[in-house]
């Protein structure tokens, strides 16, 4: 049994999408499934982190220099069909070459912005059945099963985009969550009965290009926090502006860690009373957990997914990060004074999802 997996990672797309991925990867490998990672050689490439978790690597070689999304119509696919490194024909001649010596998989797996039907179509010698991950809802797709982990997410979004034959798997309840999230899901809540602002984490996502963390971190100067707060960050190995940030959390009052390569998120969240962090797939993580959360809207597809949480009343929202110097200081005092509010946040969050994902799109699957 095989499950090949096109997907990247880089440092203009970030590591979510390999993240996700993974997750169900580790989930098959329990199954008996061999999972293999075509993914391209950009800047910021997670290879060693694929392999490091048992699965193969099957590198894609890219074609020009740049790394930057095309501009074009709002929401058009075209603006991130240069995240591969080549055009769609080419993408999909290298695939090609890499499935052939796996003969036909059983699943091939998409998780990539810049391919749809075309590129889907080209490959259809090569699989037996296709799943898409997506949280778009902008493209045309000729796949057997369709994932979008976006906490409510309606059927009628994809009505325009796949067949009556896909089966769509729709919501949180579908999150890609690494099993240690359902375990600590418990412990989490549970802590938070009697809730007040101890510790803080900070988890803008794997690379932050944009450097948001400095913002936020610039932010708290001003936030008036006691000395005994802790503030955590969380970044990843590639992250542009890591010396950056080391250098900024020694500047500030309250004890401030910035780690990387962190093995034990779950645990680290868990632990955490308030987080800050991108409106991406951390999201469910900090969800499952009842986490509450201050969630920064860093790109337009993440925009969905932050609005959805804040009318649930699972998170606040801030969807301008140059605004962070003036919103986030009334956010924290706001809830550094009312206990209350922490634990209504909670709760709403806990609803969201209960980590159980992984597991049902596996079923799904036929594992």
């Amino acid at each position: 049994m095989n499950v090949a997996f096109r997907v990247d990672a880089s440092l203009q797309i970030g590591t979510g999408h390999i993240m996700r991925c993974l997750t169900l990867a580790d989930a098959l490998m329990t199954k008996g499934v061999i999972s293999y990672f075509i993914t391209k050689r950009h800047p910021g490439d997670l290879f060693d982190l694929i392999l490091q978790r048992g699965h193969k690597v099957l590198p894609l070689q890219r074609r020009n220099r740049s790394d930057v999304p095309v501009q074009s119509k709002k929401g058009d696919p075209q603006d991130y069909i240069s995240w591969l490194g080549c055009d769609w024909e080419q993408d999909a001649e290298q695939t090609a070459v890499a499935l052939a010596p796996l003969g036909i998989v059983d699943w091939l797996v998409v998780d990539h912005y810049a391919l749809d039907e075309n590129w889907e179509g080209a490959l259809a010698a090569y699989y037996r059945k296709l799943m898409v991950v997506d949280d778009l809802a902008n493209r045309p797709h000729v796949c057997d099963l369709l994932l979008d982990q976006t906490f409510g997410r309606q059927r009628s979004s994809y009505a325009p985009w796949v067949s009556s034959r896909c089966m769509l798997l729709l919501g949180a309840e579908y999150a890609l969550l690494r099993p240690e999230f359902a375990a600590m899901r418990q412990h989490s809540i549970s802590r938070r009965r009697s809730p007040r602002i101890r510790h803080l984490l900070i988890t803008m996502g794997g690379v932050d290009k944009d450097n948001i963390t400095g913002l936020v971190l610039e932010a708290l100067k001003d936030c008036g926090l006691p000395r005994g707060i802790l503030i955590t960050v969380v970044m990843g190995p590639h992250a542009p502006w890591l010396k950056e940030i080391m250098q900024l959390a020694a500047t500030l009052r309250c004890k401030t860690s910035v780690l990387v390569n962190v093995s034990d998120m779950a645990g680290l969240m868990a632990d955490a009373d308030l987080a800050i962090g991108a409106a991406g797939a951390t999201s469910w993580e900090r969800c499952c957990l009842g986490v509450p959360s201050i969630i920064v809207i860093l790109a337009d597809n993440q925009r969905h997914i932050a609005l959805a949480l804040e009318a649930e009343r699972a998170a606040e929202v801030v969807s301008d990060p140059v605004a962070l110097s003036t919103i986030l200081p009334s956010l924290i005092m706001r809830y550094r004074l009312s206990p209350v509010a922490l634990s209504t946040m909670s709760l709403a969050a806990a609803g969201i999802t209960d980590g159980r994902g992984v597991q049902r799109v596996v079923s799904h699957l036929g594992y």
